[in-house]
Order: C-alpha cells, then sequence, then structure tokens
C-alpha cells in the first residue's frame, strides 16, 4: 500500500482512470455489436446508423486515450468495410 501522500493520490486517480476506461471500453464494445449485429441481419439502413454512432464513441475513446489511434481508425476502417460489403451485395 502507499504511504505517500502523493502515491496514494495516485493510487485514487489510477481506481478512477480504470473504472472510466472500462467503462468507455463496454460502451465502445457494445456500438461494435450492434454494428456487426446489423450486418449479419443484413440490415443496410440499421447498419449505417449503428456504425455512425460507433465511429463517435470510438473516435472520443481515443481522443481520451483509451485506445490508441492507430487502434481506434483500424476499428473504424474494418467497420466500415463490413457495412459497405451490404451495399455490393
Amino acid at each position: 500500500m502507499a504511504t505517500h501522500r502523493s502515491a496514494e493520490k495516485r493510487d485514487r486517480q489510477n481506481k478512477k482512470h480504470k473504472a472510466r476506461n472500462a467503462a468507455v471500453r463496454s460502451e465502445t464494445k457494445s456500438r461494435i455489436k450492434k454494428v456487426l449485429a446489423a450486418v449479419e441481419g443484413k440490415d443496410a439502413e440499421g447498419s449505417e446508423k449503428a456504425l455512425k454512432s460507433a465511429i463517435r464513441v470510438i473516435k472520443k475513446a481515443a481522443s481520451k486515450g483509451v485506445y490508441h489511434k492507430n487502434n481506434a481508425s483500424r476499428k473504424v476502417s474494418r467497420l466500415t468495410r463490413k457495412v459497405a460489403s451490404l451495399k455490393k451485395a
């Protein structure tokens, strides 16, 4: 356990950040699953809406430092490709 005031504060901050990051990650995963479910169900309009929502959440998570910017871009790219494949088929 931390013995200095600064170390105790750092411990409190780490717990707070960990909780926030977990919540943001969970929300991101939920939005991604909605997109994938819509793509799986061949719902073009629903997948477009879900994609727009998911991109917003992913980019926000990257700006908060929960995901690295390249990781976020990769997630967005993969989802966008899956949604675009519905238009071709």
